[in-house]
C-alpha cells in the first residue's frame, strides 16, 4: 500500500526523508518485514529528487533500520523492532458516557476449545455443506450479480425476504409476506433496531429470569430499566410482569436456558396482557428448527390478533454463525421506522450473502441441512439426557428442541464448573443466566432465579466424546455433593 509520511521542518530534503522514515519505523507504522517503496516511487510521491530518497535509504540501511535484498527490494529490518517507540502527545483522553454500563465479554471464539465442549449456542460447523454454500456465494460475487456497484435496500434483498417468508410459513406455520421481513445481521441486530424505534431511556423492558444475557445488556445500554420476570414450568409468569412494561422479550418456543416451551394457555395470557397495556412482545425463535419429538406449539406471532408481536430469528444456529444473518417480522405500523433505523445504523447487509442464502433456501438446501443436523443433534440430546438421568442429585428439565439441555441441582454449581474447566470440560452454570445469584434452594421444581443447575450444549461437542465427558462430569459432581 502507499506509504504516507510528512516532511516536517526545515533543512535538506535528504535529512527530512531520513527522519520521517526512521520515525515511521520506530513507532511501528512500518512493521518489521514491510517492503518500503522503490526510491523512484517514493520520490515522486514526496515531490523530492530520487537521490534524496536513495541517500536516506542508504543511511537507514547502515544504521540497521532497513535491509536491502538484491532483486527483491528494501525492507524494514528485524533489529528495528527493539528501538524506542514514539510517545503519544495525548494519552486516551476520551471516555464513554458516565451511564455506559458495558465492557466486552468473552465469546465462544476466544481461546482453544475444550476437549469436552458442552458450551451453549454453538452449532456443529462440520455438519454444514460448505462446498454447496461456497458455490452459491461465488456465483453471487460476479460483476453483474446483485448490482455490486450500487447501494442495496436496507430491508434486505427482496429474494431473501420472500424466501424467509416462505420458509417460516412452511417450517413454523407463520402467515407472512416478504414485505413484512427485515433482514438483519442476526438476532441482536434485530433487537437493536426494534429498541431504537420503540424504546426511550427509562422505559421498562421485561426479560425472562433466568434468560439470555445479550438482549438484557443491549436494553441496559439503551438506558432502559430491565426487569427480570420469573419462569415456571409453563414459561414466563405473566402475573409477575410490571404494569408499566413497554416491551417483553421472550423465548417461548425453547426457553433459554431452561429449555421448556411456553404453554398455549400462557401464550394467550401474555398476548392478552400486552394488548391490554399497549406493550410490545419480541418473540425470539432462535433454534426451534431442531426438534426431537412433538411438533412445536403455534408461535406467538401466529396467535397475535392485535399486532403486538415482533418475531425475530437467526441463521446462526440452523447454519453457522459466520453467515451473520437474521431477520425480523415487523408489524406494518413499525416497518418503515425499523427499515429507516437499519439505514441510518449500517445501511444494508451483505448483498452477495443474502442472495446466496435466498437460493440456499429456495433450492431446499437449508431444509435438507436442518433434517440432517436434527438427526445428529437428536442423538446427542438423547445421550446427554440419558447420562443426566443416571445422576440422582440432578433433575433434567424436559425439552424437545434446540441445542442445549438444563439440569437442576442442589449442589453449588460454581466449584463444579471450575473443576470441570480445569479437567478440559466446559459446562455452564445456570446462575450465570440470572441477574441475581442467591443460594440454592431445596425444591427442584422451583425455576426461580435462586435455582442451581447446569446447562449442557451439544452442538460443539464431539459426539464420540459425549459418554466419556458426561462420566467425567458425574465424577466431578460427586466430589461436590
Amino acid at each position: 500500500m502507499d506509504l504516507v509520511i510528512r516532511l516536517d521542518g526545515t533543512g535538506a530534503k535528504t535529512v527530512l526523508v531520513y527522519r520521517a522514515l526512521r520515525e515511521a519505523i520506530v513507532d511501528g507504522r512500518l512493521p518489521v518485514g514491510e517492503r518500503v517503496p522503490p526510491t523512484r516511487v517514493l520520490a515522486a510521491d514526496l515531490g523530492v529528487a530520487r537521490g534524496s530518497v536513495a541517500i536516506a535509504y542508504e543511511r537507514l540501511v547502515a544504521e540497521g533500520y532497513l535491509t536491502a535484498r538484491v532483486g527483491s527490494g528494501t525492507f524494514v529490518a528485524s533489529v528495528a523492532s527493539g528501538g524506542p517507540r514514539a510517545a503519544r502527545s495525548v494519552v486516551d483522553p476520551l471516555r464513554p458516557r458516565a451511564s455506559w454500563p458495558l465492557t466486552p465479554l468473552p465469546t465462544s471464539g476466544n481461546g482453544v476449545a475444550p476437549r469436552y465442549d458442552f458450551r451453549t449456542g454453538i452449532p456443529d460447523a462440520g455438519l454444514f455443506p460448505f462446498d454447496a454454500w461456497r458455490r452459491l456465494v461465488a456465483a453471487e460475487l460476479r460483476l453483474r450479480a446483485n448490482s455490486p456497484g450500487t447501494y442495496a435496500e436496507p430491508s434486505g434483498q427482496p429474494a431473501l425476504r420472500n424466501a424467509i417468508a416462505r420458509y417460516v410459513g412452511i417450517s413454523r406455520g407463520i402467515k407472512t409476506r416478504g414485505d413484512d421481513v427485515v433482514v438483519t445481521n442476526g438476532t441482536q441486530h434485530a433487537l437493536d433496531l426494534i429498541g431504537r424505534v420503540l424504546l426511550t431511556p427509562g422505559d421498562i423492558v421485561a426479560v425472562e429470569e433466568p434468560g439470555y444475557p445479550p438482549p438484557r445488556r443491549l436494553f441496559q445500554a439503551m438506558g432502559c430499566r430491565v426487569v427480570g420476570v420469573p419462569v415456571d414450568e409453563e414459561g414466563l409468569v405473566v402475573t409477575a410482569l410490571p404494569p408499566q412494561t413497554k416491551l417483553v422479550y421472550a423465548t417461548p418456543s425453547h426457553q433459554f436456558p431452561l429449555g421448556g416451551a411456553m404453554s398455549l394457555g400462557r401464550r394467550r395470557e401474555l398476548l392478552a396482557w400486552a394488548a391490554g397495556r399497549s406493550a410490545a412482545i419480541v418473540e425470539d425463535d432462535y433454534d426451534s428448527e431442531f426438534r426431537f419429538s412433538a411438533r412445536p406449539l403455534e408461535p406467538l406471532v401466529s396467535l397475535d390478533t392485535h399486532g403486538r408481536v415482533l418475531y425475530v430469528g437467526t441463521f446462526s444456529k440452523s447454519m453457522v454463525p459466520a453467515i451473520r444473518t437474521g431477520f425480523a417480522l415487523v408489524p406494518g405500523g413499525l416497518r418503515d421506522a425499523v427499515v429507516a433505523a437499519r439505514q441510518v445504523s449500517d445501511g444494508y447487509g451483505q448483498t452477495a450473502v443474502q442472495a446466496a442464502l435466498a437460493r440456499f433456501i429456495d433450492e431446499g438446501q437449508l431444509a435438507r441441512h436442518v433434517r440432517k443436523a436434527s438427526k445428529e443433534y437428536g442423538s446427542r440430546h438423547a445421550a446427554i439426557v440419558r447420562a443426566l438421568r443416571e445422576i440422582s442429585s440432578l433433575v433434567v428439565i424436559p425439552s424437545s428442541a434446540g441445542l442445549h439441555v438444563t439440569a437442576l441441582a442442589r449442589a453449588d454449581p460454581a466449584p463444579v464448573v471450575a473443576e470441570a474447566a480445569r479437567a478440559g470440560l466446559a459446562v455452564e452454570n445456570l446462575r450465570d443466566y440470572s441477574t441475581t445469584r442467591a443460594g440454592a434452594v431445596n425444591d427442584l421444581r422451583d425455576y426461580s432465579t435462586t435455582q442451581a443447575g447446569f446447562v449442557f450444549g451439544f452442538g460443539a461437542v464431539d459426539a464420540s466424546l459425549i459418554d466419556e465427558g458426561m462420566a467425567l462430569f458425574a465424577a466431578i459432581l460427586a466430589r461436590h455433593a
